[in-house]
């Protein structure tokens, strides 16, 4: 089985990567230093939170509307595209001056671009690398993804206090430039998907969710997916759960940290097992990830409830497989389509966990809310399983 040195070796998954790395982390400097930015010129708390997750509404508006952009032309070509379209508009949100309204229009346009960047990646990648060492590619990606917004967020936040926030924004469109010319230069061209499909945009929508939901394996991986909207709960309860025991903001960052990379190495490890074995762990892991959390309902102390989390973080790693299997399994024309509206259902289950967990957190002790989603999450997961190994027989063996 080739190793993580065939991949370094390969030009465009290089190429791939650093651009993946680069752009990440200048996405977080943006975050940071638009927060900054509003709350100085309004000092409003509530315009703030707003304005951050104006940030994260492509994922359920962007992804089924324009992921469909990556099935009609060169995916190349979009991920391009896309990089400077963010880079010039961020350029424009940098100008001293600019109106509230106008930078939240910008900031959406911004996110918006990145749903078709994101849909011709993760289709562009079996094509990068079409043999077994596709699953540890997108390891790789996944986890060095966390990690950069780890490190933009601790950076960004570092030079909005050393710069402010209107040359880190500019900082922000030079990261993806720099990922549009490394796109550019090294990947090779290869012609917008071929394959039947219909051209229209709404046919592209209402195609891609019939294929989505109408095929059974598809829908199960997409449920396997849905089980983080369950054991995110802990991450959004990172802050009162570190006050309940007694610990500092630092517990806080111990807890994203220990969870991210619990996360980190489960999909490293899973990216070396066995294809046939991962598939066959698949489903008791995304059990595990929400069952683990259940002694949380006895309050431990700070250090049982980080490896708690870290064990939740690891067997998470399943969503590694899961990812790597909907994206083979779906036809390479209808590919990008696909996973938009994927990673749409993924961030709605995960935006519905972090609200209701908030809401019952207003009501009841956290670690005791931690763990009633987390029994929840263990059913859901459970019937989610079943309805995987009713098709697994079709599943092949790639």
């Amino acid at each position: 089985m080739p190793g993580y040195r065939e991949l370094a070796r390969d030009r465009e998954f290089r190429a791939l990567f650093v651009a993946h790395v680069v752009s990440v982390a200048g996405d977080q400097f943006a975050r940071v230093a638009l927060t900054v930015h509003v709350y100085d010129r309004t000092a409003s708390a509530g315009l703030t939170a707003l304005t951050y997750a104006l940030t994260f509404l492509p994922d359920l508006v962007g992804g089924p509307l324009l992921s469909g952009l990556a099935d009609r032309f060169a995916r190349k070509e979009v991920m391009v595209a896309a990089d400077l379209v963010r880079a010039v508009l961020l350029l424009f949100m940098a100008v001293p001056g600019m109106p509230l309204w106008a930078l939240a229009a910008l900031l959406v346009l911004v996110q918006f671009a990145g749903a078709p960047h994101g849909a011709a990646r993760a289709a562009l990648l079996p094509q990068v690398l079409p043999d077994e060492r596709y699953p540890m590619g997108q390891a790789v990606l996944s986890t060095v993804t966390q990690a950069a917004q780890v490190a933009g967020f601790l950076t960004g936040g570092a030079m909005v206090a050393w710069l402010g926030p209107g040359p880190v924004l500019v900082a922000d469109a030079v990261t993806f430039g720099v990922s549009a010319l490394l796109v550019l230069v090294f990947l090779l061209d290869r012609p917008a998907p071929r394959g039947p499909r219909v051209r229209a945009w709404p046919g592209d929508l209402v195609g891609g969710a019939r294929l989505v939901w109408g095929d059974r394996q598809l829908r199960a991986l997409v449920a396997l997916a849905c089980v983080s909207g369950f054991y995110i709960a802990a991450e959004a309860l990172a802050a009162p759960l570190a006050a309940r025991l007694g610990a500092g903001p630092a517990a806080v960052g111990a807890i994203f940290g220990v969870v991210s990379a619990g996360t980190a190495v489960g999909m490293l490890v899973l990216a070396r097992v066995p294809r046939a074995q991962g598939l066959r762990w698949m489903p008791w892991l995304a059990v595990v990830s929400c069952a683990v959390l259940l002694p949380m309902a006895l309050s431990p102390g700070l250090a049982w409830s980080l490896v708690l989390l870290g064990l939740s973080g690891a067997a998470s790693g399943y969503q590694l497989l899961a990812n790597a299997l909907f994206v083979r399994s779906v036809p390479d024309a209808t590919r990008g389509q696909a996973f938009g509206l994927a990673v749409t259902a993924l961030r709605v289950s995960q935006g519905l966990g972090i609200a209701a967990a908030g809401a019952m957190a207003h009501w009841w002790p956290v670690h005791h809310v931690i763990a009633a989603i987390a029994g929840l999450g263990t059913v859901a997961a459970a019937g989610a399983a079943w309805e995987w190994r009713k098709v697994r027989r079709s599943v092949p063996q790639f």
